[in-house]
């Protein structure tokens, strides 16, 4: 199981302290921030593994290619061959799957955020079912209020931000 910090939103000097104790996954949700952070972080510490977890914008595509390392966020077919708040329908996955596939693109796994307020195992019980029948091993889920459901139910990577660097202000 690999814990992804979710950094989005805290600045460099709040990651510092993180990358000193020996973290070295963290999550962003926007490319463009990502960038103007981890250049320098990057440039100073070596083996940092960098996840966009937040929604792809296709007119971004190309720059988050270039700066991360695991995109969790591929949620339609148009980002393959490269517009809710994201995701992908269980209905389509097989379609989406099949479309990355045919491009090329290496999929490891599948992520899933459940809505809040709602119990998220039968989600993530979902995801590993769903996984399983795609030859699909990883699974990227859980967040700081439910991560430790996410481990009993399979997760590969979950998603901590709040939990290591308090609310976002």
């Amino acid at each position: 199981m690999e814990l992804v910090a979710i950094s989005k939103t805290h600045p460099a000097e709040a990651i510092a302290p993180l990358i000193a104790q020996g973290q070295r996954v963290f999550g962003e949700n926007r490319v463009q921030e990502a960038e103007a952070k981890w250049s320098a972080l990057r440039g100073e510490h070596e083996g940092i593994s960098l996840h966009l977890v937040g929604q792809l914008q296709s007119n971004k595509a190309e720059d988050a290619l270039n700066l991360f390392d695991c995109i969790h966020s591929v949620d339609r077919p148009s980002l393959v061959s490269e517009e809710q708040k994201g995701g992908c329908a269980i209905a389509e996955v097989p379609a989406l799957l099949a479309a990355a596939r045919e491009a090329a693109l290496p999929v490891a796994g599948l992520m899933c955020v459940p809505p809040q307020g709602i119990e998220a195992a039968p989600f993530f019980a979902l995801l590993a079912k769903i996984a399983a029948d795609n030859g699909l091993s990883q699974l990227s889920m859980g967040m700081s209020e439910d991560f430790e459901t996410a481990i009993m139910l399979g997760a590969t990577h979950v998603r901590v931000g709040s939990a290591l660097f308090g609310a976002r202000g």
